[in-house]
């Protein structure tokens, strides 16, 4: 009896616990994803995570046992393992000091794998309330990412080679994700052609329009 007890006792106290909040932010390399969330962040409750910059910073640390692979995938363009990513990503929303438990998370899932790797891992950790998806065209993309490397962005994949990669990674592998979820009523489509501060407003008030924005 008294296991039976305890062990209702730790469901009651796990239920308790609220699980993050997050919201992916989808777009092609150089859609402005990052600096969308930047700018949100400043008015909201959300946490900015990006899978990309979680990865960058993995792979600079001294020693790490995944710096190799996440350095050939970038430079390939091609996608991180999603079990990589999914632990940098777990471990950077349990360890936020935010007491929302709310997350912007951009740049993933980036494919089915992605995807598959989520639900797997980290349904019962984490709620999707939505995802945005930030429309820019490829030569606008692009030219945004070579200016960004000319000014010493410090990615290795800002450059012409790199780029047509990634877009092409884009097309075949984040379309279809897109697509998933403007299917399950999860996706809301912004024009990131726009400046920056009207990208940002644009976000902004549909977050606020549906519920989403935290006024505490």
């Amino acid at each position: 009896m008294g296991w039976q007890i305890s062990t209702c006792l730790r469901r009651i106290a796990m239920s308790a616990i609220k699980k993050p909040e997050v919201i992916f932010v989808l777009g092609g390399p150089g859609a402005g994803k990052g600096t969308t969330c930047h700018n949100i962040v400043k008015k909201t409750g959300y946490v900015h995570l990006s899978a990309g910059d979680l990865l960058r910073e993995e792979r600079a640390k001294p020693g790490s046992e995944f710096g190799d692979i996440i350095e050939t995938h970038i430079r390939n363009g091609t996608i991180v393992p999603v079990e990589i990513t999914c632990s940098l990503l777990d471990r950077a929303m349990q360890s936020s000091p935010n007491p929302h438990k709310r997350f912007l998370i951009d740049g993933f899932p980036r494919n089915q794998d992605n995807l598959d790797g989520w639900t797997k891992v980290m349904t019962d950790k984490a709620i999707v309330k939505a995802v945005l998806y930030l429309e820019c065209s490829k030569e606008v993309c692009t030219e945004r990412c070579i200016n960004r490397g000319l000014k010493g962005s410090g990615r290795s994949d800002d450059n012409p080679e790199s780029l047509i990669k990634r877009h092409e990674t884009f097309i075949n592998d984040t379309m279809p994700i897109i697509k998933y979820y403007e299917e399950r009523g999860l996706l809301y489509k912004f024009n990131s052609m726009k400046p920056p501060k009207a990208v940002m407003q644009d976000v902004y008030e549909k977050l606020e329009e549906i519920g989403w924005i935290s006024k505490d």
